[in-house]
Formats: structure tokens, sequence, C-alpha cells
């Protein structure tokens, strides 16, 4: 049991089992005391136990389902007022497997609310109050798929490819009023979060499947090092920085008030006539 001081409060989202379970362990092996948020109120109750008990740090349940906007709304309240709350950790979300064009469009609309809405909301909530004590940190679960939307359902592409664009922002407007953000992009890790979407991680080739804990422990490190991107799976560093570095560099190439000569008319082929 720890007496150590405590470092403030972290909030997880998505915390009864899986990534944000295991991010509740490490945070309060650390020194955090927990503010745990997920649906599952019997599993939360139990993860909060255990870590009371084993780290003696106070753990605190909000059993919310963050796509009802009213719980949505209260979560943010708990977020906005508490002035203990030093980190937010954005973990909470749903995938899917399945083809564009078989997915069923209510779930679709699920996953937005879950996975952009829900973590927009609570990260605009966080936000203010970290900037005003110039102290706090907020952490956004992404995925690879973020990068690589041809991996996987499309619509789960894009909302992880929202939560990196997002993270990008928030660093370059937050980075010098004392927050830190840091987005985390996971490969395939062993979780249920694949089972609910339609593939079991058991069928996947076990040498691309990461468990939690090891993905947690490398996202933390990450952290440590000041990594404002993390990608536990990818094992040369100089990859992402050329990557980022191309995306960079692209991104200031785009200040001109008239189309590139290639799209000038002249330079375009007429069109093939349809015989009458």
């Amino acid at each position: 049991m720890s007496n150590s001081r405590s470092k403030g409060t972290a909030l997880i989202t998505g915390a009864s089992a899986g990534i944000g379970a295991v991010y509740a362990d490490r945070l309060a092996g650390r020194g955090f005391d927990l503010i745990l948020v997920a649906r599952n109120e019997a599993r939360l109750n139990s993860v909060a136990a255990r870590l009371r008990v084993e780290t003696g740090r106070s753990v605190r349940v909000l059993p919310a389902d963050l796509s009802d906007k009213a719980q949505l709304t209260k979560t943010a309240s708990v977020l906005r007022d508490d002035p203990s709350i030093t980190m937010l950790v954005n973990n909470a979300g749903i995938a899917s497997v399945a083809p564009l064009l078989n997915a069923d469009i209510e779930k679709m609309e699920t996953m937005i609310a879950l996975n952009v809405t829900a973590l927009t909301r609570l990260t605009y909530a966080a936000a203010p109050a970290f900037v005003a004590r110039r102290a706090g940190a907020i952490i956004n679960i992404a995925s690879v798929v973020g990068i690589a939307p041809e991996l996987l359902n499309g619509v789960y592409g894009a909302t992880k490819a929202y939560v990196i664009a997002l993270s990008h922002s928030l660093q370059h407007e937050l980075a010098d009023k004392g927050v830190r953000i840091q987005a985390v992009l996971p490969g395939a890790t062993a979780t249920e979060l694949w089972e609910i979407a339609g593939r079991p991680y058991q069928n996947l080739p076990p040498e691309i499947v990461m468990s939690p804990e090891d993905m947690v422990d490398a996202a933390l490190a990450g952290l440590d090092l000041g990594e404002l991107v993390t990608i536990p799976p990818l094992h040369d560093n100089a990859d992402w920085i050329r990557f980022e570095s191309s995306r960079r560099t692209l991104s200031e190439r785009f200040g001109h008030s008239v189309p590139a000569p290639r799209y000038k008319r002249d330079r375009i082929a007429e069109p093939p006539r349809v015989a009458s």
C-alpha cells in the first residue's frame, strides 16, 4: 500500500477492462489517484476495489455511457469542476472490421458518437481547466488505422484519423501553456474490442498482437520521453520522424492563390465525345 503524495487525479475512460484498466493500474502505481469511467459498473467496482487495496490510492468510479449525451455531459462536468484532475486518458472507443458497404449505419453513428464526439467533449472540458492551472496532460488513444485506414472499416479509421488530427492541433495550441498532449497509436492489441468488432484477436496472426500491458507500458515510456505521438509497434521511430517531417513540409506548400499548372484547361486532353 502506498502512502506517497498524490500526483493528482487521472480520469480514465473505458477503464473497466483492456487498455483502460491497465492504464488505471499503471497510473495508480505512479502515484495518481483515479476516476474510472465506463458503462459496466460491476467491472469498474472490481477494478477500483483491487487498486485501492494494492496501491492505497483513492479510486472513484463514474459509471457512464459516453455515447449518451446526458451521461457525457455529467462526465465533462466532473472534468471541468474537479481541480484535483491533472490527467485525462481518452481511451473509450469501439471498432468495426466490417467493410463500409456492409456496415450498419446505426452502429457507425454510435462509433462516431463515442470515438469522436465524446472524446472531443471531454477534451474541451479538461483543456481550459488545465490551461488555467498551466499543468495537465491529455492522452488520446488513437490507432495505427488513423494513418492506414485501408486496414479495417473506413469509418473506424476515419474516427482515429480525427483523434490524431485533433491531437496535433492541441499540441500546437497548448504546448506553451503547460499542457502535455500525447496521441497513442496502438496496433492490434489483445482486448475484447476485437471480439465486439466481429473478429476476435485470437484469430489474428499472433506475431502482430500486442498485450495491453506491453502497449500501455510502451505508451507511458513514450510520455516520459516527451513524445507527441507514440506508436508502440513501430520499431524504427525514424520511419515516423520521416513521415511527420514530410507531412509538415507538404503543409507549407499549400499557400497559392491560383491552381497548380497541371489543372489548367489547355493541359487537359479533351474528353472523348459520345457518338449520337
